[in-house]
């Protein structure tokens, strides 16, 4: 592959001014996105939009394509396309490996967990995970912890996706240096077009979207993987290089490791399971999880999504790619920014057309899962904080409504969060997000599965747990930040470091059974179920998704309804 147009003429310079071909191709897909995500909401469209089924679900209708689409725009999202590549290149396979096994072990806590909640979910009009724990343990306290989790978790997430948004624009040159304003201005254009996007078509923008964002990215990653180390000497030498960094003895390289050794596997291993578990506890996967129109294009979808993983493979190993290119991720303060590294190596390599490219799949893919996020967090205010505590007979328009209009809140905060903090803050808090978040596994995955579990006891746990995760977070130190600085520590007992989340929602589980024998044998009450065993194994045509069936005219293989199983 020949360049078509000139680069820069120092390319790693953020000095050397706007990028003016890379940016016209940016735009231009740009636009074409926000043209798709107005026209979404006449897309697939039964109903109007003044729902929460219809906006913040798109009607329950999305087939296997497009949930598939859907959830790769949702769980690979622009910080993941950034930050994955950018741990590779500063500090190794623990940091950034690990991301690949991780989804991995997702996939059948897809197949078997998320097809459960979509049942019930479909059975009983749940919208958010909060709705299913509130009708599987009667417990409107346990609902508002796990949503009010959810919530705050999914904030620095979005706040990321503009990160990305911020890394393309920084090395593509878009902006100014002489004012704040100037500087910004773009940024606030992307915002303002996500947002009004997002307020008029709901989940149906960012599902259309996702195509365009996933072509992209597909694209752009296999003509990496295959020109790039044929043009710097193949992957012989990229990975020679990244041993040789292994064993420098430079201060900048002294966290750098190629492999994952023994004092490194317990971190490995317990942020790759830990990770998995708790990717589906955050409010946007379960929203898009519920946008399916049936129970077996959930399974479907575990069973294709591995095609990601391979991706994200390719991906991570650009970092190493960036390394043997001797790409210099500079901002344009001047300073190092690893951050930058994958956009920089794009502009540096590929012609600036085909770098407008990149930018465009890395802008746009912090669009879509920006967009699922924001909606689902919104959802989550809305029915379970909202709704059960505020206004418990609000309609169902006045629910969109509110929802409509949190989601516009939600990206203000990421927006402002983002401008007005240093970006540490939004990656130190994504990270303790992704500790919280794990906190809510137990009330939800087991309650899938049993009702055994008190509603007090897995509040406790819930409880102690995030105390426990927030403050063994708080002690972690790292060279930018003395507090919140990573999110591994010393395992008790056995003394490896390890993923805090994962030994946080251990000694959930322990608290919760414990106290869970200990409130039973009191008889103190458990709270009522308000699900039954059928109602896990729903398909989409099932007719008691009709809330005016009477039970009693349903005959199964085994007799009337009144014999079939009673609570799980």
């Amino acid at each position: 592959m020949t360049n078509l147009l000139p680069l820069k003429a120092n390319p790693s310079d953020p000095g050397g001014g706007l990028n003016v071909s890379a940016t016209i191709v940016l735009v231009l897909l740009f636009l074409l996105v926000t043209v798709m995500g107005f026209m979404a909401a006449r897309w697939k469209k039964g109903k109007d939009l003044e729902s929460l089924d219809e906006w913040g679900l798109g009607g329950r209708s999305f087939g296997t394509w497009i949930t598939w689409f859907l959830l790769g725009g949702d769980l690979y999202t622009a910080y993941t396309f950034v930050a994955v590549p950018a741990a590779m290149f500063s500090a190794g396979a623990v940091s950034g490996f690990f991301a690949v096994p991780y989804t991995i072990v997702l996939y059948p806590i897809i197949f078997f967990f998320m097809s459960r909640m979509w049942s019930v979910s479909h059975r009983h009009g749940y919208v958010t995970a909060g709705d299913f724990v509130r009708g599987r343990y009667g417990s409107r306290e346990l609902s508002l912890a796990i949503s009010v989790t959810g919530f705050v978790a999914t904030l620095p997430y979005i706040a990321l996706q503009l990160v990305g948004i911020q890394a393309v624009l920084e090395v593509a040159g878009v902006g100014g240096k002489g004012n704040w304003f100037a500087n910004d201005a773009p940024l606030f254009v992307a915002f303002v077009i996500l947002a009004a996007y997002t307020y008029t078509s709901g989940l149906r923008a960012p599902a259309i979207i996702a195509f365009v964002k996933d072509i992209l990215i597909y694209l752009v990653i296999i003509v990496a993987v295959i020109y790039l180390p044929t043009k710097i000497g193949g992957w012989s030498h990229i990975f020679d290089v990244a041993h040789a960094k292994s064993e420098s003895t430079a201060p900048a390289d002294a966290a750098f490791s190629d492999t994952v050794g023994p004092k490194a596997q317990w971190a490995y291993v317990t942020l790759a399971f830990g990770s998995a578990m708790a990717l589906f506890m955050y409010p946007h996967s379960i929203t898009a999880v519920l946008s399916s129109k049936s129970r077996d294009t959930i399974r479907k979808n575990a069973s294709m999504l591995p095609a990601y993983s391979f991706v994200l493979a390719l991906l991570a190993l650009l970092g190493w790619v960036a390394i043997a290119a001797g790409t210099k991720p500079i901002g344009l303060n001047g300073k190092a920014n690893p951050q930058l590294v994958i956009p920089q190596l794009f502009e540096d390599q590929f012609p600036s057309w085909f770098a407008g490219v990149a930018f465009a799949a890395i802008a746009i893919g912090a669009l879509v899962p920006a967009a699922i996020m924001s909606i689902a967090a919104a959802n989550t205010f809305t029915r379970n904080i909202y709704k059960e505590w505020l206004r418990p007979n609000a309609t169902v328009k006045e629910e969109a409504k509110v929802s409509k209009l949190t989601s516009l809140v939600v990206k203000v905060f990421a927006l402002v969060f983002v401008l007005a903090m240093d970006k540490q803050n939004a990656i130190n808090l994504q990270l303790l997000g992704g500790i919280w978040i794990l906190q809510t596994f137990p009330a939800i995955v087991i309650g899938l599965y049993t009702r055994w579990m008190h509603r007090w006891a897995l509040l406790a746990g819930w409880a102690v747990s995030m105390v426990y995760g927030t403050w063994k977070a708080y002690e972690v130190a790292s060279p930018a930040t003395k507090h919140f600085g990573g999110s591994l520590s010393n395992i008790p007992v056995i003394g490896e470091l390890g993923y805090i989340a994962f030994t946080a929602v251990i000694l959930n589980v322990l608290v919760a059974a414990v106290l869970t024998v200990a409130f039973n044998a009191l008889k103190l009450p458990a709270g009522v179920d308000e699900t039954a065993v059928a109602d896990y194994f729903v398909e989409a045509d099932d007719p008691r998704v009709d809330q005016d069936f009477d039970p009693t005219e349903l005959v199964t293989s085994e007799g009337p309804a009144e014999e079939a199983p009673g609570k799980a």
